[in-house]
């Protein structure tokens, strides 16, 4: 795969494209494949995580480094990762944050971006014909289907976080499947998302000053082990779910492009603004927390918005600054790349 020369303004914004990739990839219900897909570097992406193979190994280990970071397209991966951690420990967290007092207006905003989406994707779609348009039907029934299904219970087994690590990484890959819905499903968006990421941050920053008693601390250590273990699960997925993507592209880019449009399609019901969040409880009927002291997500319960209030109608101009926000990257898209 030839590697295309890149501008420092272009490397600037692969790490914002990065960025808002691993924010998207964070908030149930949102994907950070679409991300790539409308950003327009979807199959770059994909097709540079493929080189993660046999060859690439070979490479790596027999000291040719750079001839490794060359053949994976090395440079691309690096910004776009580099935004993803990024945003992990800032955009995030204040993704967090406002999701956790504004949420209609967040998950507003979402909606209109992933409204957009479809529109701007499926209009330089050309390809329906009768087989497309049912693969598209399939892939909108599984995106509405995952949102109606119910959660499972928390779960520190390692060979399920493994497969929580590779089932999750789909929201990266496969744009309209969000891997934290997915992970909420699993019933462990809690323990792989907050405490054990919340754990590594505490951890680094108590190596910066210095202080390693959290050695000796065997909840903070199994949040630890459990992280890493998350992280093997997702690289596995990943690199193995990239090879899958880049066979059916090269063989069926059209049937595959209408089942991406039909999963983006199927997570407008996750991402539906007007919905109230059920918390998990006890047999007792007592609310669970996580080790933070926040309540535990279990599903949505959704409901019809009610127009005569002021709230709604804020809601609504979020949406449609959501979708302005897709039409300015799909218009700097069509710019930086003219057909």
């Amino acid at each position: 795969m030839q590697q295309p020369t890149r501008t420092l303004s272009d490397k600037f914004y692969l790490v914002i494209k990065g960025i808002a990739m691993g924010t998207a990839n964070k908030v149930p219900g949102v994907s950070g494949g679409v991300v790539a897909y409308v950003a327009g570097f979807y199959e770059e992406f994909i097709q540079s995580l493929q080189r993660l193979n046999l060859k690439a190994l070979k490479l790596l280990f027999g000291g040719r480094f750079k001839s490794f970071y060359e053949y994976i397209n090395g440079k691309f991966l690096v910004l776009i990762l580099l935004g993803e951690v990024l945003s992990y420990f800032t955009v995030s967290k204040v993704f967090d944050v406002l999701i956790k007092n504004h949420p209609i207006l967040v998950w507003g905003a979402f909606f209109g971006m992933i409204l957009g989406s479809i529109y701007y994707i499926s209009r330089d779609y050309d390809a329906w014909t009768r087989k497309n348009i049912m693969i598209l039907a399939l892939g909108t029934a599984i995106g509405i289907g995952t949102s109606l299904l119910d959660p499972a219970t928390d779960n520190t087994n390692l060979f399920f976080v493994f497969f929580c690590g590779m089932v999750s990484i789909s929201g990266m890959t496969l744009p309209g499947l969000s891997g934290s819905f997915i992970l909420i499903l699993l019933g462990n968006y809690v323990l792989l998302l907050v405490d054990s990421i919340n754990a590594f941050f505490d951890t680094m920053v108590a190596v910066v000053q210095w202080d390693f008693s959290w050695w000796n601390d065997p909840v903070h250590m199994d949040l630890l082990v459990i992280l890493a273990v998350f992280l093997l699960g997702s690289i596995v997925g990943l690199v193995s779910l990239s090879h899958l993507l880049g066979w059916t592209f090269k063989h069926y880019r059209n049937e595959t492009n209408a089942m991406i449009i039909g999963f983006i399609t199927g997570s407008l019901g996750v991402v539906w603004p007007w919905k109230k969040e059920i918390f998990s409880m006890n047999t007792a009927g007592e609310l669970l927390q996580d080790a933070q002291g926040n309540y535990i997500l279990e599903n949505y319960s959704r409901y019809w918005p009610d127009f005569t209030l002021g709230h709604t109608w804020i809601t609504i101009s979020l949406a449609v600054i959501g979708f302005l926000i897709v039409y300015l990257i799909d218009k700097y898209g069509q710019q930086a790349n003219p057909a």
